[in-house]
C-alpha cells in the first residue's frame, strides 16, 4: 500500500472502487460520507477517494461549485489549446443538455492522444447503454480532453491541479527548488507561468544590498562584504531558527531574516 497523501494511493483507492454499484435511489457508502447521500454522487465519489488517499481537496459534491472554487486558487484548468491533464486530477465533465458542469471523475491514466482513462462514480459502464451522469456504478471510462482519433467526443471541460508529492518531480531540498518544481508541474498541465525568480544564495564573497541588509538584521558590521563575521553570525541565526546551520543565506534563512513568514 502506497504511502499516505500520494498520488499512488489515490490510484490504489480509485481503483479499488471500480464495481462499486449504489443501492435504491442513489443510496452509496459515498454519499453517507460527504452527508450527501441519496443524491447524485459522482462529487461524493471523488471527495472519498481523496480522504481515503490523505489528501484535502475542495468539495466538489455539486460539481459548479467545485470548479468555482478551483478556479478561484488558481488550480483550474480549461481543456483546448494543447492542455493536458495529468494522473490524479479531478476531471471535471459537461454532457450535452446538462447543466454547465455536471459530472467529475479522477484521471487514472492519461494518453498522448487526446484520451484519457478515468475514475469515476454514478455512471454507465462504457459497453452499456446508460446516463453518463448519473448511471449508479463506480466506472473507468476512457474519456478524450482533446481531438482524437478514436473518435471519442470531447465532454471534459478541464480539470484541477493538485501538487502530489509523488507526481514525478524529482525530491527538493530549498525553498529555491521547490519554487522551480512547481512552476514546471504547473506548466506541464497546460498553464502559463511567470519566469521564475531564483534566489541567489549570499555566501562568503558576496558583496552588495543584500549583504549589508543582512549584516543590518543581523546588528553586525554593516559593510556589504560577506566574510567570516557575517558567515557565523548566519549560522548563530539559522542554528537559533533550526535551520540547517550552512552559514549561506538561502531564500528561507534570508525571509526569517527579515521576518517574512
Amino acid at each position: 500500500m502506497a504511502a499516505k497523501g500520494t498520488l499512488a494511493l489515490l490510484l490504489e483507492v480509485v481503483r479499488k472502487e471500480i464495481g462499486y454499484v449504489e443501492g435504491p435511489d442513489n443510496d452509496t457508502k459515498y454519499g453517507i460520507f460527504t452527508k450527501a447521500n441519496k443524491l447524485p454522487w459522482c462529487g461524493s465519489f471523488v471527495m472519498w477517494c481523496f480522504h481515503q488517499a490523505g489528501i484535502k481537496i475542495p468539495s466538489v459534491v455539486y460539481t459548479p461549485a467545485g470548479v468555482a472554487a478551483f478556479k478561484k486558487s488558481g488550480q483550474y484548468v480549461k481543456s483546448g489549446k494543447g492542455a493536458k491533464p495529468v494522473p490524479g486530477a479531478p476531471v471535471f465533465f459537461n454532457f450535452p443538455g446538462g447543466a454547465d458542469i455536471d459530472h467529475v471523475g479522477v484521471a487514472v491514466e492519461v494518453y498522448n492522444d487526446g484520451t484519457c482513462l478515468t475514475g469515476e462514480g454514478n455512471t454507465t459502464p462504457d459497453k452499456k447503454k446508460g446516463s453518463q451522469a448519473n448511471g449508479g456504478e463506480a466506472c473507468l471510462k476512457l474519456r478524450a480532453y482533446g481531438p482524437n482519433k478514436k473518435g471519442l467526443p470531447v465532454f471534459i471541460d478541464g480539470w484541477a491541479i493538485i501538487p502530489f508529492p509523488d507526481a514525478g518531480v524529482a525530491p527538493v531540498k530549498t525553498l529555491e527548488e521547490k519554487k522551480v518544481a512547481l512552476a514546471e508541474t504547473v506548466k506541464a498541465q497546460g498553464v502559463e507561468v511567470p519566469v521564475v525568480k531564483i534566489w541567489t544564495p549570499l555566501k562568503k564573497g558576496s558583496k552588495g544590498p543584500k549583504v549589508k541588509e543582512v549584516q543590518t538584521a543581523l546588528k553586525i558590521t554593516v559593510d556589504g562584504q560577506f566574510g567570516d563575521n557575517t558567515a557565523k553570525a548566519v549560522k548563530a541565526f539559522q542554528t537559533k531558527s533550526k535551520l540547517k546551520p550552512t552559514g549561506v543565506v538561502d531564500e528561507e534563512t534570508y525571509r526569517q531574516i527579515k521576518g517574512v513568514k
